[in-house]
């Protein structure tokens, strides 16, 4: 049989579009006066020849009218059984499906229960499966199958029966669509707390499909999701990653309302950073920000992290507690919260012990203990963290109780600091030469005259 390439099915080749016509009215007419039966019949008659000639149109007219009537009739069963048999037929033309799976689903919220709208849709996944052709319509009616799991609290089976369809490989739907799909695949995920799947699935959205107009309110729901499961894997720079995008979007920037909840949330889950180049890079440039200066306490905090002085904890505490604690991110009613809050402390610990090194070249483990208040087996534990991570140098002398915080220098580093020395003392002499000359010339001037 030759293929019609224009619409991808078998070229018709015989034209039942006006006995079909004549035969419609026919039909209605006997489901109206009760006689379903027979009318479903007379349509399965005029369709196998329809078929049988490739009719696309015909094909079409007398399936989506067989799901009409028994739709309008209320008869879900017979509904189910005649989907699923005029999709098995032999040689049925795939728009005749597509165009019937899709009447069907207007009847699924007309459905009178919840049991009768469950078995529909089943049946209609079932008759969709593995049909490229009617991919997009299996995913609607998976999503909506998905939506009375969660009615009912089965969020396990909503997540496993969601992850079976795979959006991103499908070509004919909107990649609006697409993303809120994907988006809604990643919402069940943290609810299941499938965290590694989610961070699996997230990969599958192109942030950069964000700049475009009108995708908003997806980049807000992506980003939410986003800033919940680095919370929980405590990733706090990717968090601060995910406010600044948050803060950037126009509709929260124009409203004061909104950027500053964002903004605040984006210090402190700075400051809950560990230190290295690309966090200081971004307290530096948070610091620019001049609606940073709306709010006093960040202010307070990113110019501690920025100024290379030392912070005391005490006193740190004594400042920002009081708010800071009612926040959701540092909540003294929750072990998170509590657990963020000790984060914060070791932060401000790590960075007097940055600023100690940048000013000493050697202290006595006492005197540590004094600036960092910690006792000193905590000091020294710091200083091994930090040495590890490599943010500072630094060696402890146990027996004397000495921390070294100057680096040895190498062969040929003191080879060119001796270099550099000798070449600033010969400088110096070759100076004072001149000027002893040249007082020396004056002198005899002087004199002559």
């Amino acid at each position: 049989m030759d293929i019609d390439y224009n619409t991808n099915e078998p070229k018709m080749e015989k034209d039942y579009s006006e006995t079909v016509k004549s035969l419609i009215p026919e039909a209605e007419q006997l489901a109206a006066s009760g006689q379903l039966r027979a009318a479903l019949d007379q349509l399965h008659a005029a369709e196998k020849k329809t078929r049988g000639a490739a009719d696309l149109w015909s094909t079409s007219q007398l399936v989506v009218l067989m799901v009409k009537l028994c739709g309008d009739a209320g008869e879900w069963q017979m509904l189910e059984q005649e989907v699923a048999a005029m999709a098995k037929k032999h040689g049925q033309l795939k728009q005749a499906v597509a165009r019937m799976v899709q009447r069907a689903m207007e009847y699924v919220d007309r459905t009178p229960d919840e049991q009768t709208r469950v078995e529909l849709i089943e049946a209609l996944r079932t008759v969709t499966e593995g049909k490229i052709h009617v991919e997009v319509e299996r995913a609607r009616l998976t999503r909506k199958r998905v939506e009375i799991y969660e009615r009912y609290g089965q969020i396990k089976e909503a997540c496993d029966t969601m992850q079976e369809i795979q959006v991103e490989t499908y070509g004919s739907m909107e990649r609006r669509e697409k993303t809120d799909f994907i988006l809604e695949q990643m919402r069940l995920c943290l609810a299941k707390r499938d965290y590694v799947r989610m961070a699996i699935i997230s990969h599958k959205i192109n942030p950069k499909y964000f700049e475009r107009e009108g995708t908003e309110d997806l980049k807000l729901r992506f980003y939410e999701l986003m800033i919940q499961y680095d919370v929980h894997e405590e990733n706090y720079l990717e968090v601060c990653r995910h406010y600044k995008q948050v803060y950037e979007t126009k509709g929260i920037k124009e409203s004061a309302d909104k950027w500053v909840p964002v903004l605040h949330s984006m210090v402190l889950y700075l400051a809950l950073s560990p230190h290295d180049n690309e966090q200081a890079d971004m307290l530096h440039r948070i610091k620019l920000d001049h609606n940073l200066e709306k709010l006093d306490l960040c202010v307070q905090l990113v110019k501690s992290f920025t100024t290379d002085e030392l912070a005391r904890w005490p006193a740190v505490e004594a400042v920002y507690a009081p708010e800071f604690r009612k926040s959701d991110v540092f909540s003294a009613q929750t072990d998170d919260g509590n657990r963020r809050w000790a984060a914060l402390r070791d932060r401000v610990i790590e960075h007097n012990i940055r600023v100690v090194a940048k000013y000493y070249t050697r202290a006595s483990l006492l005197r540590l203990t004094e600036l960092l208040d910690l006792p000193a087996d905590a000091v020294e534990a710091f200083i091994s963290k930090a040495v590890v991570a490599g943010s500072i140098y630094a060696r402890i002398d146990r027996p004397s109780g000495v921390v070294s915080f100057a680096r040895p220098r190498g062969g040929e580093e003191q080879l060119n600091a001796w270099a550099s020395d000798v070449s600033r003392l010969l400088s110096l002499v070759e100076k004072t030469t001149h000027l002893i000359a040249k007082e020396e010339i004056v002198s005899k001037i002087s004199r002559t005259i």
